[in-house]
């Protein structure tokens, strides 16, 4: 057997300022060492796997450590600290009050209290979990705890306050932990990675933390199953697959599809991950959390609770900012209902697939909903938007026109000769300009051969156009949602009229926010007089329309329109069918 130790006692800290994600404790308690203001009893509340029993131990040290920094750091140098780290300090009693919470061992431990330290200057007593003494313990310790001897100190550490009776919290002074960052926890463990020599992804590290729950203790734990099974080298996939922890890309392939309202790949996803063996509780659980990481990422002031790696962000920043904010928030609400209702579900797939469809729907529903307004506002507007070129720094140079000379200028002194249109157009000169037709100007140089199509130029037909289309998806930066919208349009030419038609609302904004496409064509033509028309599919702008239900007599009068012998029938057995 081999002389192995668990990282969560190899690392545990000696020091303050080794301790993790409580520095608000660390540098209360250090101060009142340095002013000489310490309490007889403390009180440590918190979760589990934060520092108590830690700090604890620590403060316990500093007390009697002989050497102390001017920090107020232990020295790990002197007898005293020696025979700490060793076990062997006698001023120094730990109780476990889950197996010693009788009357009888606080009567023991009272009994400690009578005699004074043999080295040092105080006897400290830690009781951890110190909520599990019983009632009596409690009231026999009471005394003792409000007036003890000048030289003895009690830390108290319970991961329950509420469990602890009020006259025992009235004597305390009471110290909360708080739960460690994930952010936190990864910077630890990638210290310990560099020291024991392991190369670890960070995305694998972020993952650990995160799992851990705010507890460092079991942050450490997890990571020496880690190692144990990658070895010296930690993966992201490693830990995904050890943990059972379902993959970041699940998540963005799904909201994908949401935006696409592609109902066939999201339930092809959701199958996909069933297939692997998850649950489909715990895959809406992380839907409404992939979904709230997109919400926050939507606001500046709210960056900083995104709790993942730094190659991740990126990537929920780009999705944020193409995922509509009501999109958003329906999406959690119908993500928070399906994990309400699931355990009441008999069909339970068949309940978040029920779930996973609404989400794909939710951007045609609030079209749907809003049909009305936009009908009123359509029939103020255009039906179609021109996105025209602009004026290239070619075409500017072409235009330049020098001013006359005026109120004896000199024309030859380059200090105050009049600016040429374009100069005055980048230094942004307000002063008055010669008034000029540019559109006149531009037909000119367009007749002249200058802005239409080069001899040398490719052939603009609708074939060249779509390829060229496809070349700049192939060769664009963009994510492969905003690909997919842009390879969704339809197109059609028109002489120097190019008309772009999407499918669906979000493909529209996504090809009208695109201006280097339409730069891109008209340089690889060489046709600055190119404009594009861009419009949506006006099958896919039609909401369906509610039909009203047909009452009786309308039901009966369509049944007899089909069958006039219903009526004979009626008749003969002198039916009356209620028709009001």
């Amino acid at each position: 057997m081999s002389n192995f130790v668990v990282s969560a006692r190899k690392y545990r800290p000696n020091r303050f300022e080794d301790v993790v994600g409580q520095e608000h404790v660390s540098r209360t308690l250090k101060n009142a060492l340095q002013s000489g203001q310490l309490a007889h009893a403390f009180l440590f509340c918190g979760p589990r796997g934060v520092g108590k029993t830690t700090c604890a131990r620590i403060l316990a040290k500093v007390l009697n450590c002989q050497n102390p920094s001017a920090e107020f750091e232990p020295c790990n140098t002197c007898s005293s600290c020696k025979s700490f780290n060793e076990n062997a300090a006698f001023n120094i009693t730990e109780l476990d009050a889950a197996s010693n919470n009788s009357v009888e061992h606080i009567r023991a431990l009272i009994e400690q209290v009578r005699f004074q330290p043999q080295q040092g200057k105080y006897k400290v007593f830690i009781i951890d979990e110190v909520h599990m003494l019983s009632q009596q313990a409690f009231n026999a310790f009471l005394k003792t705890l409000e007036e003890p001897p000048s030289y003895a100190i009690f830390i108290l550490a319970t991961t329950e306050k509420h469990k602890i009776i009020p006259t025992i919290l009235s004597r305390c002074q009471i110290y909360d932990f708080r739960r460690i960052q994930p952010s936190d926890i990864a910077n630890h463990l990638q210290f310990i990675c560099n020291t024991e020599d392991i190369e670890a992804e960070s995305d694998a590290l972020h993952i650990v933390a995160q799992k851990a729950d705010g507890a460092l203790r079991d942050a450490l734990s997890i990571f020496d199953r880690i190692v144990a099974f990658s070895g010296k080298r930690i993966t992201y996939q490693d830990v995904i697959s050890n943990l059972n922890v379902l993959d970041y890309d699940y998540y963005f392939r799904m909201v994908d599809a949401f935006l696409l309202e592609d109902v066939s790949r999201v339930l092809l996803i959701f199958d996909d991950i069933l297939s692997k063996g998850f649950d489909a509780e715990l895959f809406i659980n992380g839907l409404s959390e992939h979904l709230r990481n997109l919400l926050v990422c939507q606001d500046e002031q709210t960056h900083t609770l995104l709790e993942v790696s730094d190659t991740l962000q990126a990537r929920y920043f780009k999705q944020a900012q193409m995922t509509p904010t009501t999109f958003i928030l329906t999406a959690l609400n119908i993500a928070n209902n399906c994990d309400v209702e699931y355990k009441n579900a008999r069909n339970k797939r068949l309940h978040v697939e029920l779930a996973l469809i609404k989400m794909t729907h939710i951007n045609r529903a609030v079209q749907w909903m809003r049909q009305p307004e936009a009908e009123a506002e359509e029939k103020k507007k255009p039906d179609v938007e021109v996105v025209a070129a602009q004026p290239s720094d070619e075409v500017l140079l072409h235009l330049q026109v020098e001013v006359p000379k005026m109120n004896g200028i000199d024309e030859q002194n380059s200090s105050t000769r009049p600016a040429s249109l374009s100069e005055r157009a980048r230094n942004g000169d307000k002063r008055q300009m010669p008034t000029l037709d540019l559109d006149a100007m531009i037909e000119a140089t367009r007749a002249e051969g200058n802005l239409g199509a080069k001899p040398d130029a490719p052939a603009l037909t609708l074939e060249a156009l779509d390829e060229v289309w496809k070349q700049y998806i192939e060769q664009s930066e963009e994510h492969e949602s905003t690909k997919m919208l842009l390879q969704d349009a339809e197109l059609a030419l028109d002489n120097a009229e190019v008309r772009v038609t999407a499918r669906t609302a979000l493909a529209e904004n996504a090809i009208r926010e695109e201006s280097g496409l339409m730069e891109y064509i008209r340089k690889y033509f060489h046709r600055t007089d190119l404009t594009f028309h861009i419009r949506r599919s006006e099958k896919q702008a039609e909401a369906p329309k509610m039909q009203k239900p047909l009452g009786v007599k309308e039901v009966y009068l369509k049944m007899r329109e089909n069958n006039p012998a219903l009526d004979q029938l009626r008749q003969l057995f002198d039916l009356r069918p209620d028709m009001d």
